[in-house]
């Protein structure tokens, strides 16, 4: 590891040593995906009430904190007897009844419920969420199955290999003397995704959402994705987490700040809550854009990223976002490690060789069914090229999501709606190298597109029952390509010196491509965390240059699965 690993955890030491009569116990957070991001979403909407239901704008979210919100909403009721938004739904409160459940640790009244009739051979499953647990004063444990069988079959294509994913692993998690949390995800993968799934690793020479990989039968891709971290808590409003996983900023279906699309990386995260104000540090180890194929020592590099959100009043929360990318060939950049400074000072101060972005985000609750949420990333603004839009400068380099919830849809319970449309102007992510641009192990930070795109995304979900979840998603997107080798603004692994001219960029600009992505899902969950599910997707891909690396496609592919304990796996791009 770089020196700056060496320092932070020196740091984590200090901590762990110096103040243990302070420290209080730290908790870890809820998997990538989690069924209760949703329900959070909507308890944030419905209930609006306390600062801590503003909670969901840096994922993952932490245990200890969902607890105390779904334990917080349990609770309103009582205290606002006349108002039916405080009345959850029976749905609403079997879903906090399985958030309490999943995360016993931290709650303070365990029912009868939370205790199973008949454990296997008194030892496994004493509770309905978990294999083993244990639970002493100074020391707990939960471990975990991982599984996710898929099998699909996929129409239009002209080789007919069978889309699957084979992925079994474990996870666990505890706690030791109150003081030191840790966590771990572990899983062996063999996947053959569908056929434009099959395309994107040919492209970026990688796996989306993993890191180092073989193939696995000619067509299919080998790989672990394995994280873990370590928690501690300090001088009561403090959070550390030294950790190999992902982080994701943002209150949308996708994120132009940070999001979990790419492979997990190293990571040294320090989260402050109080008052109002949440504000997190992530100083990241990345890999650079490198080719796969031998065994050598990848390339590495750097990221910082500071996130500052209020709670101004209690149905508005807004943000402010940096970052900035950087790499040196003999030494870590320390400047960089004050998490208060603005990056672009300290980026100005080193003579501007780096990457930097900076941006605002926001979400408004509205009438306890309503939350209005966006971003506005900026690479570089100028305001003259602004005005003079039609001029198309290149130096404007900007990114826009705004998006709308609606919960409870037309009176029907559990019934939400999400809209969403992200734009981001050419050029936005990329760099004057190969190594500075907003990229980790071959694949985008945060939108998966990467640049030079519009794109639209309606979802709908349906909880009629419990164990029932329905979901619908429509994503169309046009985006510009380069065409002929010539750098039009998409593509974020290319260098923007590269580019054929100053002005005329327009977003789509290029050669043009657009996609139609349609998703239907019915998931069944049999036992607590055992789901069983239906799914349906059609793809309609369309590039004008019939010679370009891109070629147009149309295919539908049917799938069915179980899961255990796992994130679902999406081909949504």
């Amino acid at each position: 590891m770089g020196s700056w690993v060496s320092l932070a955890g020196g740091w984590i030491l200090v901590a762990v040593f110096l103040v243990p009569r302070t420290a209080l116990a730290q908790s870890s957070y809820l998997p990538q995906d989690s069924k209760f991001d949703h329900f959070l979403d909507r308890m944030e909407v419905l209930l609006q009430t306390d600062p801590d239901l503003n909670i969901s704008t840096a994922k993952p979210i932490s245990r200890r904190l969902a607890v105390r919100v779904a334990e917080m909403s349990d609770s309103l009721h009582k205290f606002y007897p006349y108002d039916d938004y405080y009345h959850l739904s029976l749905i609403d409160r079997k879903n906090l009844s399985s958030l309490l459940m999943n995360n016993i640790e931290w709650v303070t009244r365990q029912p009868d419920t939370f205790v199973s009739k008949r454990p296997w051979l008194e030892t496994f499953y004493k509770d309905p969420a978990n294999f083993y647990t244990v639970n002493e004063k100074d020391f707990f444990l939960a471990v975990n199955p991982v599984i996710q069988e898929t099998q699909s079959y996929e129409t239009g294509v002209k080789f007919k290999s069978r889309p699957f994913l084979n992925a079994k692993g474990v996870t666990l998690r505890g706690m030791i003397g109150g003081k030191l949390g840790f966590s771990a995800y572990l899983t062996d993968n063999q996947e053959r995704g569908p056929s434009w799934f099959q395309d994107q690793v040919a492209r970026l020479d990688a796996v989306p959402g993993a890191g180092y990989w073989k193939h696995f039968k000619t067509t299919g891709f080998d790989y672990f994705d394995n994280r873990a971290s370590i928690y501690f808590n300090a001088w009561k409003y403090i959070d550390f987490q030294f950790g190999y996983d992902k982080n994701f900023i943002g209150n949308g279906y996708r994120s132009l700040f940070l999001s979990d699309f790419s492979a997990p990386y190293l990571f040294l995260k320090f989260n402050t809550r109080i008052w109002k104000l949440n504000y997190q540090t992530i100083y990241m180890e990345l890999v650079s854009q490198h080719a796969t194929g031998n065994d050598y020592q990848y390339p590495k590099k750097y990221a910082v990223v500071h996130h500052l959100n209020i709670n101004a009043t209690p149905w508005l929360n807004v943000g402010v976002y940096e970052n900035v990318v950087f790499s040196r060939a003999d030494h870590y950049d320390f400047s960089y490690l004050n998490p208060v400074i603005f990056l672009v000072s300290a980026q100005q101060q080193n003579g501007s060789p780096d990457k930097t972005t900076a941006g605002i985000d926001f979400k408004a609750n509205i009438g306890h069914v309503t939350q209005v949420y966006g971003q506005l990333l900026f690479n570089e603004f100028v305001l003259h090229q602004i005005l003079h839009y039609g001029q198309g400068n290149w130096v404007n380099k900007q990114g826009l999501q705004l998006g709308v919830k609606y919960i409870d849809a037309f009176d029907v319970k559990n019934f939400d709606l999400q809209f969403e449309t992200n734009i981001v102007r050419p050029f936005t992510y990329s760099h004057d190298d190969s190594v500075s641009n907003y990229s980790h192990y071959n694949q985008p930070l945060a939108h998966p597109l990467g640049a030079n795109f519009y794109e639209f995304i309606a979802i709908a979900r349906y909880q009629p029952a419990y164990k029932w979840n329905l979901e619908s998603r429509v994503i169309y997107y046009k985006q510009g390509l380069d065409s002929a080798g010539v750098n039009m603004g998409g593509n974020i692994f290319e260098n923007y010196l590269t580019r054929p001219r100053d002005a005329g960029f327009s977003i789509g600009g290029g050669t043009p491509a657009t996609c139609l992505n349609l998703y239907g899902l019915v998931s069944y969950q049999w036992k607590e965390n055992l789901f069983l599910e239906l799914s349906a997707m059609y793809r309609h891909y369309s590039v004008n240059d019939p010679t370009d690396t891109y070629h147009s496609s149309h295919s539908a592919v049917f799938t069915a699965g179980v899961r255990i304990n796992m994130f679902r796996r999406q081909y949504d791009y």
